[in-house]
């Protein structure tokens, strides 16, 4: 889960950017100019920071050399025919961009490869009861070292690094196994079942029709 923050002039195309990276677990704030998106870095650096380029006042150009020299990923929103401002916007270091109207799809795989390159790796993490030692490849449950698989190991550690991000079965086929065939998602199932029993069913929620996630608030839950 990250903090992104979209600045698009345009409420519409806003509204659907946030729809879309909230359903997959990451905190969105908005603003429509400039002036705005200062306000609220100010309150906070995000993780990402999506800019429309054609913003009214201070364009995205100029606010986006700001995001960058403060160390904040960006990821510039361009119309489809302007090359110019794509080649502008990857010169002065943004990480990506997207053309407008975008898919969904694309969106979302676009920021998750710019998280990917740029997130700071945890070494370890606190979880209620549980323990994740990243380094180290162990797993302590109220202070008892748990004996987990390699293929436990690393499924446990892709979904806990993601934590409260939707995970869809073949990303975790591909991440953890290094392939990508739907028939074979079942291997994914029978792990998690496995986990569940170690570390307990509530760390690890299912997703209807599409994966897992690893759930950081399990406390009170059943």
């Amino acid at each position: 889960m990250a903090d992104i923050m979209i600045v698009e002039d345009e409420a519409s195309i806003r509204q659907v950017l946030s729809m879309h990276l909230m359903l997959v677990g990451h905190r969105v704030r908005e603003a429509q100019n400039a002036e705005s998106a200062r306000e609220l870095f100010a309150q906070k650096a995000p993780d990402l920071a999506l800019l429309d380029i054609m913003l009214p006042g201070e364009d995205g150009f100029s606010l986006g050399e700001y995001f960058i020299a403060q160390d904040v990923p960006v990821l510039f929103l361009t119309a489809k025919t302007a090359v110019a401002d794509r080649v502008r916007g990857i010169s002065m270091g943004a990480q990506d961009y997207i053309l407008k109207p975008f898919e969904p799809m694309e969106l979302l795989a676009r920021v998750e490869n710019i998280l990917r390159r740029t997130r700071k790796e945890e070494t370890s993490l606190a979880c209620g009861e549980l323990f994740i030692d990243f380094s180290a490849r162990r797993v302590m449950l109220s202070g008892e070292e748990l004996v987990l698989t390699a293929m436990e190991f690393d499924l446990l550690a892709m979904l806990a690094r993601r934590r409260n991000v939707a995970m869809s079965r073949e990303e975790l086929l591909f991440g953890v196994w290094g392939y990508d065939y739907a028939g074979e998602t079942r291997t994914v199932d029978v792990h998690v079942q496995r986990l569940r029993s170690k570390i307990g069913a509530r760390y690890i929620d299912t997703v209807y029709k599409y994966g897992y996630r690893f759930n950081d608030h399990p406390e009170g839950m059943a």
